[in-house]
């Protein structure tokens, strides 16, 4: 939950699994460098796009100048080492993929319904459950949650308009129960459930 709009991310590696990870940082705003002597299609294609800059060169700690936080996404334990150790001594925030040890943060499996984001961690424990548990929540909350959310965020910016008050904390606290939200939990397995 990083708020990554124009903060630049070093991606090291260019394969499938680097792709996955650029492809989030591109979606939330980063300054995307990635750091490869090759690169698989998606990464080549964002290049040419100018989406994000590929730097195609073996990595360098010098690669890191600048950077909020860096993913090595290498096959080489030694690179991955490397960048590791590098963000550790510039005190830059580093996840090295498969290596829960190596990683000062994690990607959760996100459900992502407009502004609602339910994010799912296991801290690199098992990725493979956190998918699980984010297929079966994708089925609870369905694409109605976005509409409401919205409204929900529109409706608290207009009780914020008016003077602090123990009314406005209750009133506050009332929005955020969707009414029928119990019944939808349990009936929204097909995504169909209507929340007012």
């Amino acid at each position: 939950m990083l708020k990554l709009s124009q903060r630049r991310c070093v991606v090291v590696g260019a394969g499938k699994v680097a792709a996955a990870k650029v492809k989030g940082l591109l979606a939330g705003g980063a300054q995307v460098i990635v750091v490869s002597p090759a690169a698989q299609g998606p990464i080549r294609t964002w290049a040419a796009k100018r989406e994000l800059t590929w730097r195609r060169k073996t990595f360098s700690p010098r690669d890191l100048t600048g950077a909020f936080l860096a993913i090595a996404a290498t096959d080489s334990n030694q690179i991955n080492e490397l960048v590791f150790r590098s963000c550790r001594a510039r005190q830059i925030l580093c996840n090295v993929v498969d290596d829960p040890d190596r990683c000062d943060f994690f990607y959760p499996a996100v459900v992502r319904r407009g502004p609602l984001q339910i994010a799912i961690s296991t801290s690199g424990r098992s990725p493979a459950l956190a998918a699980r548990l984010r297929k079966e929540l994708a089925g609870q909350f369905g694409p109605d949650w976005s509409r409401y959310v919205k409204r929900l965020g529109k409706k608290r910016a207009k009780i914020l308009r008016t003077p602090p008050s123990a009314e406005r904390k209750t009133l506050l606290k009332q929005i955020a129960i969707p009414p029928g939200f119990s019944h939808a939990k349990r009936t929204n397995k097909a995504g169909k459930s209507r929340i007012s």
